[in-house]
């Protein structure tokens, strides 16, 4: 009697730990490999019969042994987002296991949001990482007014705690740290600027968040922000409508943290609106911590261009970096343009070297409208989309290209037979 009921309990365990399950692996491509977000198909998973309502492990596949790899499910998407445990540049491929089951996994990667004195954080290994003001920030003392602002990312940290961004320098108090007002445009026909705040056209704030999120892969938010046309007669009017979104990643690696920055906006003016060719607005402009300047930074293009020949040139992407607070090595950002944004490769503005009386200050911007205009049609949506890596120590050329083949065309996934 009690060799069955001792079968009948094998049997049971066994059943419960036979779940469907679903093997794939992760094309490296034809390059080095990076730790990077990779997605995968919740769909594929429901055709193993695995139940996505219930709780899930993932495992990367090592040798002879498993190891659990930490995931987040995007509901809108239907996929889970991980980033590989480990860097491999061997020819081994990268295969995991997905089933039902209850995660030991403990995530150290101390990703969080959370508001504080009129800011939004995106926290990385528990520090500030990525911030986003949305209170209003007026300028110093003695300064018009005119140049208060909300709607900007400012500061961005390095890991291990370099501020890279820098808001209302004196030479420009209109600059913000990240952002993206677009300078000359035509509104019925009138000439409206959001970006020179000091000429009281126009300007960019902050309306709402529409959403947050924090886990152990990302961290993200969804802010609306309103382009507000200050010429008009009767009051000020909305002249674009815009949502930005940043979503900050682990990487796995306590020297690097990545972040997307994605513009959706629309005009909900009966003409639209007309972005004219100029060399800046829009797209995504950052100015840079004042402690870089001509002799300590310096700028690598996709195409080869350094701090002398970028700036009006196309690319797709550009390594922006510079001495680090301490003195002791460099730090920086490597910038994105996705394929599908409005003329990729994409045109940029970098200041000259003797820029600001001969100091070199250091400002970068993807520039879509550069070299031609664009009308945005009333009511229809458009998108451009970036990525971001933060930096301690180097980054090189190589590295660069693979972080940016990775955000052109996501990881490739093929399924494993069983």
């Amino acid at each position: 009697m009690r060799a069955i009921v001792f079968l009948l309990i094998i049997s049971i365990l066994w059943s419960c730990n036979s779940e469907n399950s679903i093997r794939f692996t992760v094309d490296k491509g034809d390059g080095i490999f990076l730790t990077q977000p990779v997605s995968f198909d919740l769909k594929k998973a429901e055709e193993a019969q695995i139940d996505i309502k219930k709780p899930m492990v993932l495992f990367q596949e090592a040798g002879k042994k498993n190891i659990e790899v930490s995931f987040q499910i995007n509901q809108k998407e239907n996929k889970i987002w991980f980033v590989p445990v480990t860097e491999k540049n061997s020819d081994e491929p990268l295969n995991y296991s997905l089933r039902n089951g209850v995660s030991s996994y403990k995530s150290d990667s101390g990703l969080s949001e959370k508001k504080q004195d009129g800011s939004l954080q995106l926290n990385f290994q528990n520090k500030p990482a990525v911030s986003y003001r949305y209170e209003m920030t007026y300028p110093p003392e003695g300064v018009d007014s005119i140049f208060k602002k909300s709607g900007y990312i400012h500061p961005i940290i390095t890991p291990k705690g370099d501020t890279l961004t820098r808001i209302q320098p004196n030479d420009h108090y209109h600059h913000y740290g990240l952002w993206g007002p677009w300078t000359h445009t035509q509104v019925d026909g009138e000439r409206v600027d959001f970006w020179n705040l000091g000429d009281g056209m126009g300007t960019v704030l902050f309306k709402e968040f529409k959403n947050t999120e924090a886990g152990d892969v990302y961290a993200s938010f969804t802010a609306t922000q309103e382009h507000i046309d200050l010429k008009t007669k009767e009051e000020p009017q909305v002249a674009l409508n815009e949502d930005i979104q940043v979503k900050l990643w682990n990487l796995n690696r306590a020297d690097r943290y990545m972040f997307d920055y994605t513009s959706e906006f629309s005009s909900p003016l009966e003409k639209g609106i007309l972005f004219e060719a100029y060399r800046y607005g829009g797209g995504l402009g950052l100015r840079f911590n004042e402690r870089w300047k001509a002799d300590n930074c310096s700028v690598l293009t996709s195409e080869g261009n350094d701090r002398l020949t970028a700036d009006g040139t196309n690319a797709k992407w550009c390594i922006v970096s510079g001495e680090a607070s301490d003195g002791k090595g460099m730090n920086g950002i490597l910038f994105m343009s996705h394929p599908k944004n409005r003329n990729h490769p994409e045109p940029m503005r970098i200041w000259p070297i003797d820029a600001n009386g001969g100091r070199g200050d250091m400002f970068f911007e993807f520039c879509p409208i550069r070299h031609e205009e664009w009308k945005i049609e009333p009511n229809k949506r458009y998108e451009l989309n970036y990525r971001m890596v933060v930096f301690d120590g180097a980054l090189n050329a190589e590295e660069a290209e693979a972080y940016w083949q990775s955000f052109a065309k996501e990881n490739q996934i093929e399924l494993i037979n069983k």
